[in-house]
């Protein structure tokens, strides 16, 4: 007990100029957080604020695990989360490797390949809802005016193309995410191994294959984990271009969440959904740290 009071009194002025900071952050993040964990456990409707206080227990989550919806939801956020990462990661990778051997214009190049990802994702929602349109879709016009398709293609009804959109769209936007990180561990990477195996009488994909890609693994798992917390929460793209249609075939987990809260006005089921899908991003966050960490041990990184 003395121990601390000499120390806060050795650090007054620090910790007074700390307080606001620990206020706000307790007062915007810490009390939402217990607001929506306690209400999972409650029977809450917006439409009736007194059900706050109708404690139901584990009802709730009983509901959810046993909810198809629910179900459906998550194997489709599972399935969208595993293309989406799968092809930003390949196409970024393609793409810094061809930008990191342009000589001439490479700030220019590099400038443009941020472009995407400074777009709000409800614009990149719009924009794509446009293009894919069936009737006034530039993608069904230039089709059908080059002989491709002698009719408009449903590409935001079908439910596989209207899930193929809505990946594309994401794809576009968050490809430059990958890009400028591999880019950067393409110019972190010492020049001595490659030309080492050069002069050995490696291939151009062996150097790549043995001495490239496995530098570059950590740059990538970073990325990987930082997109996997973005694309497990996708909402806005999704509630823009389908809204989550047709038929709830394109719905995933936020999009159920808010349709649950907001449309059906069930506040504490619609928690309840939130805080097992956080385990979603919990259990890919996890997964992605112990591949980054296997990779810096391999490179003899501690």
């Amino acid at each position: 007990m003395k121990r601390m009071r000499r120390y806060v009194r050795n650090n007054a002025v620090p910790l007074a100029l700390l307080a606001p900071a620990v206020m706000i952050i307790l007062v915007v993040v810490l009390l939402p957080l217990i607001f929506s964990f306690y209400t999972g456990f409650t029977n809450y409707r917006l439409i009736r604020p007194e059900s706050l206080w109708d404690f139901i227990g584990l009802r709730n989550y009983a509901r959810v695990l046993t909810d198809a919806d629910f179900w459906a939801a998550l194997w489709r956020t599972v399935l969208f989360l595993t293309v989406a990462l799968n092809l930003e990661m390949l196409l970024g990778l393609c793409l810094a490797l061809m930008v990191n051997r342009i000589t001439w214009g490479q700030r220019t190049m590099r400038t443009i390949m941020m472009f995407p990802m400074m777009f709000s994702p409800i614009l990149v929602g719009f924009q794509f809802k446009y293009m894919f349109n069936d009737t006034i879709g530039v993608v069904n016009n230039a089709l059908q005016s080059l002989g491709l398709s002698q009719k408009a293609i449903p590409f935001l009804v079908d439910r596989w193309l209207a899930f193929g959109s809505i990946a594309f769209a994401e794809i576009w936007m968050s490809t430059s995410i990958f890009a400028i990180l591999i880019l950067a561990g393409l110019f972190a990477m010492p020049r001595d191994p490659i030309e080492a195996a050069r002069v050995d009488g490696c291939t151009s994909w062996q150097v790549f294959r043995h001495i490239t890609l496995p530098f570059l693994m950590p740059f990538i798992y970073i990325a990987m984990t930082i997109r996997s917390l973005d694309v497990a929460r996708a909402y806005d793209i999704v509630d823009v271009m389908t809204g989550g249609g047709p038929a709830g075939r394109t719905e995933l987990l936020w999009t159920l969440i808010a349709r649950t809260a907001y449309d059906d006005a069930r506040m504490g089921r619609a928690n309840a959904m939130a805080y097992v899908s956080i385990l979603l991003s919990i259990f890919f966050t996890w997964f992605f740290f112990r591949k980054l960490m296997a990779a810096r041990q391999h490179l003899g990184a501690f």
